[in-house]
């Protein structure tokens, strides 16, 4: 099977995800720039989901670059990518409106840990469809980057619960170690 409908549908799911994000700030009830305050821990939720949903879509895109065909392996697992990835705007507002509690926060690090763990389990069923001597296996390799997010998400869970900012933290450094588009795909193919 080709993998245009997969990737087209998967960039739809990403659009509508951001756009339901977007929708869920609130307008201010006044109009001077003081009414804007209570809208804050909102939009710096909103952002960072905004960023982690665009390194998501970034990452995808490298990753289904280098896919020749898919297999139904490979379509459930994308399904199982872009089920996590729906939840970001429900938990976003959600820590958001509660000004970071340490549940909240807590929750948020479990969906993106559902994420990235999500996003291996892709990347591992791309590989074993086509081979250890493919491209994507080539540039991934031992997926260290990978690896460390998942820890680091499954490390901010908890120690939200210590003190949200923790856990938020963590969450923001796998944010910023993904910021920078994953050079490994491009460089595997444009050798």
């Amino acid at each position: 099977m080709g993998k245009g409908r997969l990737e087209a549908f998967s960039d739809g799911v990403l659009a509508i995800i951001i756009t339901i994000m977007v929708l869920d700030l609130k307008l201010p009830t006044g109009t001077d720039l003081t009414a804007l305050k209570s809208l804050i821990p909102t939009f710096v939720c909103y952002v960072i989901s905004f960023v982690f949903i665009g390194i998501y879509w970034n990452n995808h895109h490298h990753l289904i670059h280098t896919v020749k065909t898919v297999s139904g392996g490979i379509l459930w697992a994308n399904l199982h990518l872009l089920f996590w990835l729906s939840l970001v705007p429900f938990f976003t507002r959600w820590m958001g409106e509660n000004n970071f509690t340490a549940m909240t926060v807590a929750c948020y690090g479990v969906i993106l840990l559902c994420a990235a763990v999500s996003f291996t389990i892709l990347v591992r069923a791309i590989i074993a469809h086509h081979g250890q001597d493919s491209t994507l296996a080539h540039a991934v390799g031992k997926d260290q980057k990978g690896n460390l997010s998942i820890v680091l998400y499954a490390a901010g869970v908890p120690l939200s619960f210590v003190h949200p900012a923790i856990g938020y933290a963590l969450y923001v450094i796998v944010a910023l170690i993904w910021l920078v588009p994953d050079p490994r795909i491009e460089k595997v193919i444009n050798q």
